[in-house]
């Protein structure tokens, strides 16, 4: 299921979403430059490697130092690809925006990161001894789709299915979409656990810590209530609630 867009509109232009696209895009940009051998070095020193912290031997024959805790940070401004990169900053774009409307900018820019942090975090303590590195900002991603999954439950996306090459196009409960984005997650990195060589090369625990940080911050980000405009009724659809 693809996402295409929610139906929920936005106050103000998302002037930190649009920042972080554009930071890492950079990066992506300046990691599409480098050789491949470079890359690498790259991925190791500035993503999350678990054993690098929980194995010292290991790290140091690696050339890796304890003490730099700096890629639980780094890490979420890394990708390895197109796809990788261009689906994360798909999904930022469609959720963030709304989000951002519901905390400020400011707010939503350390809700993030701190979002990220929790993912790195998570992925670290359900994976202690591995030895690849973990990149990406979908556990970040992850915690602002949490919040939206709280604060606009009754949102609809526009998701596309293409069945036997035929495409649909059909509207879903961001609730619903949400959830059931959140359990496969769940599901799949409960498998991971029981079966390593079957995790895919995907972060899963950093996707539901990320997740679950975004709804427990929440109530510390969001603004209150009467502090931004209401929506007119002709701005969205007349059986949306929130």
């Amino acid at each position: 299921m693809i996402p295409l867009r929610d139906t929920i509109p936005t106050r103000e232009f998302p002037v930190a979403t649009w920042l972080i696209i554009i930071l890492n895009s950079i990066v992506f940009f300046i990691e599409i430059s480098l050789p491949e051998k470079t890359l690498t070095a790259l991925f190791y020193h500035f993503g999350v490697v678990p054993a690098r912290y929980s194995d010292p031997l290991w790290a140091v024959s690696h050339g890796l130092t304890q003490g730099n805790y700096l890629p639980f940070l780094t890490n979420m401004f890394l990708h390895g690809g197109w796809m990788h990169f261009i689906s994360n900053m798909w999904f930022l774009y469609l959720f963030g925006d709304n989000v951002e409307d519901r905390m400020g900018h400011v707010r939503f820019f350390v809700f993030y990161i701190l979002s990220g942090l929790a993912a790195s975090l998570t992925h670290y303590f359900f994976n202690m001894n591995a030895t690849v590195p973990a990149i990406g900002a979908s556990g970040a991603i992850a915690g602002v789709m949490g919040a939206y999954f709280v604060l606009f439950p009754h949102s609809r996306v526009i998701t596309f299915i293409p069945i036997l090459f035929i495409p649909y196009f059909i509207e879903i409960p961001a609730f619903v979409y949400l959830w059931v984005w959140f359990v496969s997650q769940l599901f799949s990195g409960t498998f991971s656990l029981l079966a390593p060589e079957a995790g895919g090369g995907i972060a899963w625990w950093a996707h539901i810590g990320g997740f679950v940080a975004g709804i427990l911050m929440l109530p510390f980000f969001r603004k209150k209530r009467w502090s931004y405009r209401r929506y007119y009724p002709d701005e969205v659809y007349s059986d949306i609630y929130f």
